[in-house]
């Protein structure tokens, strides 16, 4: 029963605990679930691994990002090339099963990878979602990891080639921007949007509670970590960017569920808005944190409260 999961989160691998959720009873999914890049031992979703993988090289010392080696975009093997065909299956195994646990017309907010996203919209859409839109999360800053080929070539005794390569690098461009798959679980046959509003509470957009700076919002989100945001986990979201979305597809008393919840940041803006979650955790470390994180923010809320009925005695 849902009732057994509501507000608080569940250590173990979801697609352990999904199945015993009831049918039609999640009115928003929305994760930052793992991006399949191998950022760590939790992003390592393949069986193809490699005695290098998630260990580090010497360009990588004393760097603040990315301080474990992830596989080559070449790979390092051809059995590295099915990783990501791997990735979409592990996607499509859990998110098949949180398919009939969401409401008729209830949106997912999916993040993901830029070079990964595709495989998270493939396994989705064979789940029966339907992709609406692609959002984009622009960061407030980003590392620039690109190692510069004039160092490597020096490191080789090449000196006239390290020249010739000066202000080349590899790597990227500064990562600015995440993407975020929009989707939709289908409405019932032979009715209408609004139909399935009136029926389910779910499949509009709250657009007064979400203008910035008195403009209607686009696809393209702008959102920060506060001074005072705790980071408990390297791949954290910043709370507004993840209120912002709630509030833009939920109501009050609605539920949101997350199933990767990682710094419990889903769980912590639903309470915050006055909305219920239902969230799992496979890392015990990872849930250990989150799990304070929600007690002290209804620690917080409570007091909040207790202030505000005081206030309103004088």
């Amino acid at each position: 029963m849902s009732e057994d999961f509501l507000n608080k989160i569940t250590l173990g691998d979801c697609v352990d605990y999904i199945p015993s959720l009831d049918n039609e009873s999640v009115h928003l999914l929305l994760s930052d679930i793992p991006y399949g890049i191998s950022l760590d031992d939790w992003d390592v979703l393949h069986g193809n691994t490699n005695s290098a993988l998630l260990g580090s090289s010497p360009a990588q010392h004393g760097k603040s990002g990315f301080k474990r080696r992830g596989k080559p975009i070449n790979g390092w093997s051809q059995a590295d090339r099915n990783i990501g065909l791997e990735y979409q299956e592990w996607c499509r195994k859990w998110s098949s099963l949180v398919y009939e646990k969401m409401k008729p017309g209830s949106f997912a907010f999916i993040f993901g990878a830029r070079r990964t996203i595709h495989r998270v919209i493939n396994a989705f859409e064979d789940s029966g979602f339907l992709l609406k839109d692609t959002l984009a999360w622009k960061k407030g800053s980003a590392h620039h990891r690109a190692q510069r080929v004039s160092i490597v070539m020096e490191r080789r005794g090449l000196t006239e080639e390290a020249e010739k390569w000066e202000g080349w690098r590899l790597g990227n461009l500064a990562p600015i921007w995440e993407p975020i798959a929009w989707f939709v679980k289908p409405y019932t046959i032979g009715g209408t949007i609004t139909d399935n509003i009136l029926n389910h509470e779910v499949g509009a957009m709250n657009i007064a509670e979400c203008n910035i700076n008195n403009a209607s919002p686009t696809n393209l989100l702008e959102f920060a970590f506060k001074k005072s945001e705790d980071r408990l986990h390297e791949a954290q979201k910043p709370i507004d960017l993840i209120k912002y979305l709630i509030k833009l597809s939920t109501r009050e008393g609605q539920v949101v569920l997350d199933p990767f919840m990682g710094s419990g940041t889903t769980a912590a803006a639903a309470l915050s808005l006055n909305r219920q979650f239902i969230g799992f955790e496979s890392s015990k470390e990872h849930w250990v944190n989150a799990s304070g994180r929600i007690k002290n923010s209804n620690c917080e809320k409570k007091a909040d409260k207790k202030t505000v009925k005081q206030e309103a005695l004088f």
